[in-house]
């Protein structure tokens, strides 16, 4: 994992959660880690993030609504090796101002933390899924807004259907209650000394980016996300996501 080493004139304003102060000054700086690294193994040989979207890559849609969201002062974008130049141009070809390309790694983790190596000095970090195209500004300024009360929080959604916790053998084990159950998405926000605490302290592997901050100790604010707010994974999701984009008159 690349090293980051925490500039304490940045950290010391912000005290940990619990202490009362965790509110953004008033001109924070606010960076964004896009997370577009994987494989796309289930997309039949395609490249998910340049798959096409309403005439734009699934990336560039992405990009497009941080770009315009004036709360974001800087935003990485983290590719795959293969994918840099496609990356650099595409970058040059749309003229976003806030925009840097960097390689990812092995693991999601180790692609969030080589984002956040070229954020530093940032107050405020938002991490987003570059496979979710239909993010809205309105999404990520609501993050910010709820991770001032405990320095992280995660868009969501309430689980609609029946969840069963099955052991290996498939026989069920559990019905935990439905009402208690969220589906987390992205974007996630974290004050950026939190985030980058949790990760240098991590050592399993985690599939979302609270996920390290709630073991450390942190408490993780969820906030309502939206169902259109979808990941792209699979051919058939990007199918439906060309239905929401055109379903919202984009």
């Amino acid at each position: 994992m690349p090293s980051l080493v925490l500039d304490m004139a940045l950290v010391l304003p912000y005290n940990r959660v619990g202490s009362g102060n965790t509110k953004m000054d008033s001109q924070p700086k606010v960076g964004a880690v896009i997370v577009a690294a994987g494989s796309s193994r289930r997309m039949d040989g395609r490249d998910k993030i340049f798959a096409l979207l309403g005439g734009k890559t699934v990336l560039a849609r992405v990009v497009d609504t941080f770009q315009g969201c004036s709360s974001v002062n800087r935003i990485v974008i983290v590719l795959s090796e293969p994918n840099l130049e496609q990356g650099r141009h595409l970058v040059a070809e749309e003229g976003w101002s806030k925009v840097g390309i960097c390689p990812g790694g092995k693991r999601r983790q180790d692609s969030v933390v080589a984002g956040l190596s070229r954020l530093q000095g940032c107050d405020w970090v938002v991490i987003h899924d570059g496979a979710r195209p239909l993010i809205t500004e309105d999404l990520i300024n609501q993050g910010l807004t709820e991770a001032r009360e405990t320095g992280a929080a995660a868009a969501a959604v309430p689980v609609t259907d029946t969840v069963k916790v099955a052991s290996g053998d498939r026989i069920v084990h559990e019905t935990p209650p439905r009402q208690n159950l969220w589906a987390v998405q992205t974007p996630q926000v974290f004050r950026f000394d939190i985030i980058v605490e949790a990760y240098r302290k991590a050592k399993d592997e985690v599939t979302d980016d609270a996920s390290p901050v709630e073991k450390l100790g942190y408490r993780v604010k969820l906030y309502m996300g939206s169902y259109d707010n979808i990941k792209i994974t699979t051919p058939d999701d990007l199918a439906l996501a060309e239905v929401l984009w055109q379903k919202h008159g984009r």
